[in-house]
């Protein structure tokens, strides 16, 4: 099982949140940052238009599966 890593996260990327609060969400990326503890944030747009912050290390991009 491979999982994608933070840098194959870019803005306007489909992904679904597999962990924390929001798991089971999906929507697209946008709003990258890394805080100063080095944790990588993004803010998901759900297709509603809700949004929501979550850990990159909680989605994985949609679309593209690789073996």
């Amino acid at each position: 099982m491979h999982e994608k890593s933070v840098k194959d996260l870019t803005d306007g990327a489909s992904c679904s949140v597999v962990g924390g609060t929001h798991a089971g969400k999906s929507g697209i990326v946008r709003d990258i940052n890394t805080s100063k503890t080095g944790h990588v944030t993004i803010t998901v747009v759900q297709a509603n238009g809700e949004r929501f912050k979550t850990l990159a290390k909680n989605v994985v991009v949609a679309g593209h599966h690789g073996s």
